[in-house]
């Protein structure tokens, strides 16, 4: 039997699924036996700015705007030798990078002085139009050939991976995005007995086909039995306008707070998905843990996230396709499934634990 483990999962992005992911990470890392699991975020994470904050061994200033963000980068060597000594006091065995944020050099930099292996978790091994950063892509690949291993959450950014020679002989893990859970299982899909409530949610960025939904929507026609929301900070743009002026369609351009999503999500009946291009969605996780029907288009990780899901309806990226997933809601639904069972971040944990000691036996116990 190996000795305690101690695992820090670190990620230093500001808001949206980063920080929730680490924070699911390092929770279903503290039920895996002889296992001691720790957390880093960002002191300027929405989730610090809970009422509630989350437990947190190590919470590191950031930066909250581009020139704060400057400002770490220039004086990133002064700031090396105080996060090596809080790295210290946290003596971990290895890390995990639970997803690449734009300061995770200094992370990485401080964990190779103190010959401390790491792990990435790779969500994106593309860029996607309108996501991310300046030259995130350059960073995460530097980041990654530094790292021991990877993990990839679905088969398609894995093989993506190896079609861009990331490895370069590092092992690689392949597992799948658990749900993400934003409070209780609320009622099923329909028993509200109301016209059928159709949820788009997210960042409203260009390879989510947003205008494909409009298109769908245009091609159903005026609907008294369908109800249209959009919520996510994004850009305006003619499909936003086009939507709102179609009837039983509201538009809720703004960032959507952690506190409001399990609300929003209980509001649904149905969530599109309705990409041009996909990895695999943070919001799907979200949509099958609150077991609301999912409408998604059959592409990249997307469909392999989906494949086996009850409540999902994968489609062609058309709009006509949409529109026929969306129509078959109405003649044929779905149905209900039991809530998800609450083991799956329990489950990704064991699995990385079981992998990373597999191919890196000599962390166990340092």
């Amino acid at each position: 039997m190996r000795g305690t483990l101690r695992v820090l999962v670190w990620q230093w992005g500001r808001r949206g699924a980063g920080p929730r992911f680490a924070l699911e990470l390092a929770g279903g890392l503290r039920h895996v036996e002889n296992v001691v699991s720790m957390l880093s975020l960002s002191r300027q994470s929405e989730l610090m700015e809970q009422v509630a904050p989350p437990q947190v061994e190590l919470a590191y200033a950031t930066y909250t705007g581009l020139q704060g963000f400057m400002t770490r980068i220039l004086t990133m060597p002064l700031l090396l030798p105080g996060l090596i000594k809080r790295l210290q006091a946290l003596r971990p065995d290895i890390a995990i990078c639970a997803m690449p944020a734009p300061l995770d050099l200094l992370m990485s930099a401080a964990l190779r002085r103190l010959g401390v292996p790491y792990w990435v978790v790779i969500h994106d091994a593309d860029s996607h139009p309108g996501d991310g950063f300046p030259f995130q892509m350059k960073l995460q690949r530097r980041l990654a050939d530094g790292a021991c291993g990877l993990v990839a959450l679905s088969a398609h950014v894995a093989a993506r991976l190896r079609e861009q020679n990331a490895l370069a002989g590092r092992p690689l893990i392949v597992a799948s995005h658990p749900p993400f859970n934003f409070g209780p299982p609320p009622p099923p899909p329909a028993s509200h007995g109301g016209p059928l409530r159709l949820l788009f949610f997210g960042r409203l960025l260009p390879y989510k086909g947003l205008d494909l939904f409009a298109d769908a929507l245009g091609r159903l026609g005026p609907r008294a039995d369908i109800e249209v929301r959009i919520a996510g900070l994004g850009a305006e743009s003619t499909t936003l306008a086009q939507l709102r002026a179609m009837p039983n369609v509201t538009v809720d351009r703004r960032w959507i707070p952690e506190g409001e999503i399990g609300n929003i999500l209980a509001w649904a009946d149905a969530l599109v998905l309705s990409h041009r291009e996909a990895s695999q969605s943070g919001v799907a996780a979200a949509a099958i843990a609150a077991r609301r029907w999912v409408v998604a288009t059959e592409v990249g990780g997307l469909a392999e996230q989906l494949a086996h899901e009850p409540l999902a309806r994968l489609c062609p990226p058309t709009a006509d396709g949409v529109a026929q997933a969306i129509l078959g809601l109405l003649t044929d639904p779905l149905g209900t499934a039991a809530p998800h069972s609450d083991t799956g971040w329990v489950d990704f944990a064991h699995l990385l634990i079981e992998q990373i000691e597999a191919r890196q036996p000599a962390a166990a116990g340092r």
